[in-house]
């Protein structure tokens, strides 16, 4: 029988993270799926799944873990509102809008399109966004900066009204989302060795938090597990912002251990045209898992971060006898915003 007790240094992680304020929104931990169609469809190795879409909260995906610090920190500084944005069809507003309704927070999104039709379309998670009860304003453009002075304005709006504002992701927090991840690498390691699995790599659609937070977990117990990111959304590179971001959660957790860029393998070459705009291959990707698994994966992120591991599968960058790891970070409501696409994909 497969000894799967904790090791020193998984106990070591687990209680340094254990005396950090957590808010629960989440049901964890999530399966590790074997995928045994998708393998056999690709003629590749055995491809297991991280089913982190099925964290629970608003659908569920990868933010769900990472707000139950964020919102313990908002709520551990006093505040009764968030103030936060990102792309219209945002899974992170999504959970954001379902974790402040759990804990009886006010929500204000400031979203921007990045499509024309994301300023008068509310489907996917713009619908979700509302029904959980957020105040969701539609940017004019496609503006990052001007949208930060816009959530800037907004903090400053409220605050002036009364109101104890938190935005997330700040650079004295962020690293908070970060360590929720290294939990995620915890359970990964721990399941794989229930179920006989020796993995040497671990894909996942990613430009910063979730990453970084498994390479620290990983690298905090040891583990020969290797994290290859699949940037959705950057074409210019950041390891350099991981290595910082996990020193800076090392720290918090006061780990005797550093970070480098080279600890971040981070592929930017499936993003296609930019962030928020599918690619051909993400779409095929898609389908493939929704046929051979019946699992669903999205058009920004997972669809691209599956199309890059089918294409290092059929390019023999991994070994046809090599089992893999695929973390699913969700999404999934944002099919609906972008049906046009996968109808034509389909139909090709």
């Amino acid at each position: 029988m497969t000894d799967i007790t904790p090791t020193a240094s998984e106990a070591r992680l687990t209680a340094a993270i254990a005396g950090l304020p957590r808010y629960s929104l989440g049901w964890l931990e999530t399966p590790l799926e074997a995928a045994p169609r998708l393998s056999a469809a690709l003629g590749g190795p055995p491809i297991f799944i991280k089913r982190d879409d099925l964290t629970g909260l608003s659908f569920g995906g990868n933010k769900t873990r990472m707000l139950e610090f964020s919102i313990a920190d908002a709520q551990a500084k006093g505040a009764d509102t968030i103030v936060f944005g990102a792309a219209v069809q945002s899974n992170y507003c999504r959970q954001l809008a379902g974790a402040c309704a759990k804990a009886g927070l006010a929500c204000h999104l400031l979203v921007r399109p990045e499509r024309e039709s994301d300023k008068t379309q509310i489907t996917g998670n713009a619908l979700v966004q509302r029904l959980l009860g957020a105040h969701v304003t539609v940017l004019p453009d496609n503006d990052r900066p001007r949208q930060q002075a816009a959530i800037r304005a907004k903090a400053a709006e409220l605050e002036a009204a009364g109101k104890k504002v938190y935005i997330p992701r700040q650079a004295d927090s962020v690293d908070l989302e970060a360590i929720a991840y290294a939990i995620a690498a915890l359970e990964v390691v721990q399941q794989c060795r229930a179920q006989g699995v020796e993995p040497k790599w671990l894909y996942v659609a990613a430009a910063d938090t979730t990453q970084v937070g498994l390479v620290l977990g990983l690298k905090a117990i040891g583990s020969s597990l290797r994290v290859r990111g699949i940037n959705p959304a950057f074409k210019n590179g950041n390891e350099e912002r991981m290595a910082a971001m996990a020193n800076q959660a090392a720290a918090r957790l006061d780990l005797e251990i550093d970070f480098t860029a080279a600890d971040f393998d981070n592929d930017d070459s499936y993003v296609g045209e930019r962030y928020g705009i599918p690619t051909p291959e993400g779409l095929a990707a898609i389908a493939a898992v929704a046929q051979n698994e019946g699992i669903l994966l999205d058009p920004v992120y997972t669809g691209k971060a599956m199309s890059g591991l089918i294409d290092q599968i059929r390019t023999g960058k991994i070994a046809a006898d090599e089992p893999v790891i695929f973390l699913h970070t969700g999404g999934a409501p944002a099919l609906f915003g972008y049906a046009d696409d996968l109808v034509a994909s389909l139909d090709r």
